[in-house]
C-alpha cells in the first residue's frame, strides 16, 4: 500500500476550503472538523444543548435554595444548585450566535457576597447507560471534549466543572470571556476518567455545570485534571457572576462528545429534542376546550382517566404541575359539560402513564364515560419529579 503524506489538499485555484490533516492525522474538510472518535451522528451527550425546549416555562424565574439536588425550573434538562434564594434568575431568551435561535440567560439579582460555603451552578446530569459508550470509570475510558457558545456582560475567567455521582471526584476547568456582550465559542478538553464512576442503568453517573459563584470550600487551583475532593466546582480566583448586580451570562450550543477535537454542534429537530426531554418531564398542552383523556365517573363528584405518555419516562413522575385555577379545566359526561371544582390531580403513575382525577361536584355519575378537558388555551399539565435525575 502506498501513502501520500501531506497536511493539506486544495484546488489549484483556491486559497481556502479543501482538506486539512493535522499532526495527529485528524481531518478537517472545508473548515469543519470531523469526529476524532465515535459516530458521525448522535455524538452529543447533552440533551437540549441549543436551549430549545422549556416545557415548564419560558419566563424569567428567580432561583430558590437548592441544596439537596438539582432544581429544575425553566429549560428542560438544565437545573441548578444554590444554597441561597434570589441570587440569580434563569429563562429562555431569543438570542444566539449564527445558527442558533435560543439561549439560556442567567442574571445576577444583587451584589451577593461569596462566602466560603457558597455554591451556585447551572448544570445537567447524565444517566449511566447513556455514557456506556465512553467507557467512563474503566481503564479504557475515552477522552471527552465539551464545546459551547457563551456571551457575558462582564469579561473574565469563568469556571466549568464535572462531578461523579458521589460528588467526590471532580474535574474543574475555565473559559475566558474576552469581549463583553459578544458571542464566543469555547472548547474544553477532558481526559477520560478511569476510576470513581460506578453507576449503572438509569442511575446518576455524571454531572457537568457552569459555575455562577462558589466559595473557597468548593474551589480548587488544580485545573484540567481529575482529582478527589468534595464538590469541587470552581477555579480559585474565577469570576463569580452573582457578585455583580444585573450581570448576565448567556449559554447555548452546549455539546459533549467523545474525542479530542470538538465538531460542529449537532443540530436536531425540535421534535427529537422534545422526545428526549419528555423522558424526564412531560407537559400536556391543548387548545381551548381540548380533550385530555377519556374518563369514567367514580363517585358522583369526581371522574378518573388515564393519560399515556408519549415516551417511557425514566421513573414514574411524582409531581403534577397545573396552571391557572379549577375553572381552566372541565369534564364532559355525555351531553353534560361542567367546569371543574378543583384542579386535576395525579394518581397511580407509572413510567408509561398516569391516572388523573377530575372534579366536578354532582356531575360525575358512577361508571358514566366522558372526557377530561382543558377549557383555557393557556392551561397545561406537567408531569415530573423523581424522573428528573
Amino acid at each position: 500500500m502506498s501513502t501520500i503524506k501531506v497536511n493539506r489538499i486544495e484546488n489549484t485555484s483556491t486559497t481556502d476550503g479543501g482538506v486539512s490533516i493535522d499532526v495527529d492525522g485528524h481531518v478537517t474538510i472545508d473548515g469543519q472538523q470531523l469526529p476524532t472518535a465515535g459516530p458521525l451522528s448522535n455524538r452529543n451527550l447533552i440533551i437540549n444543548g441549543a436551549m430549545q425546549v422549556a416545557q415548564r416555562t419560558t419566563a424569567e424565574l428567580n432561583n430558590v435554595s437548592s441544596s439537596a439536588g438539582l432544581t429544575y425550573q425553566t429549560l428542560d434538562r438544565w437545573g441548578y444548585w444554590s444554597n441561597a434564594s434570589n441570587l440569580f434568575s434563569s429563562n429562555q431568551v431569543e438570542d444566539g450566535p449564527e445558527g442558533f435561535y435560543n439561549s439560556v440567560q442567567l442574571k445576577s439579582l444583587n451584589n451577593a457576597s461569596i462566602i466560603s460555603g457558597s455554591y451556585n451552578t447551572w448544570s445537567q446530569r447524565f444517566e449511566a447507560q447513556d455514557l456506556y459508550r465512553t467507557d467512563i470509570g474503566t481503564a479504557t475510558a475515552k477522552d471527552l471534549i465539551a464545546s459551547f457558545w457563551v456571551k457575558g456582560s462582564n469579561t473574565g475567567t469563568y469556571s466549568f466543572y464535572i462531578l461523579n455521582s458521589s460528588f467526590n471526584y471532580c474535574f474543574v476547568s475555565t473559559y475566558t470571556i474576552d469581549a463583553a456582550d459578544t458571542w464566543e465559542y469555547k472548547t474544553i478538553s477532558i481526559p477520560g476518567p478511569t476510576t470513581n464512576f460506578t453507576g449503572t442503568g438509569n442511575g446518576l453517573q455524571m454531572e457537568i455545570g457552569f459555575t455562577l459563584g462558589a466559595g473557597t470550600t468548593y474551589s480548587t487551583s488544580t485545573l484540567n485534571q481529575w482529582q478527589s475532593g468534595n464538590f469541587l466546582i470552581n477555579a480559585s480566583g474565577a469570576t463569580n457572576l452573582i457578585e455583580t448586580l444585573n450581570a448576565t451570562l448567556n449559554i447555548t450550543g452546549v455539546q459533549l462528545e467523545v474525542g479530542s477535537k470538538a465538531t460542529p454542534f449537532e443540530h436536531e429537530s425540535y421534535g427529537q429534542t422534545l422526545a428526549k426531554c419528555q423522558r424526564y418531564c412531560y407537559r400536556v398542552d391543548g387548545s381551548a376546550n381540548g380533550y385530555l383523556c377519556s374518563i369514567a365517573g367514580y363517585d358522583g363528584n369526581q371522574a378518573i382517566g388515564t393519560l399515556v405518555f408519549p415516551v417511557t419516562m425514566r421513573n414514574p413522575p411524582t409531581q403534577l404541575i397545573t396552571t391557572g385555577t379549577a375553572a381552566d379545566y372541565g369534564v364532559v359526561m355525555g351531553s353534560t359539560i361542567s367546569n371543574s371544582t378543583s384542579v386535576p390531580v395525579m394518581n397511580s403513575a407509572t413510567n408509561n402513564s398516569s391516572g388523573i382525577n377530575f372534579f366536578a361536584t354532582g356531575d360525575c355519575p358512577v361508571g358514566k364515560a366522558g372526557h377530561g378537558r382543558l377549557i383555557s388555551s393557556s392551561a397545561y399539565l406537567v408531569f415530573h419529579g423523581a424522573s428528573e435525575l
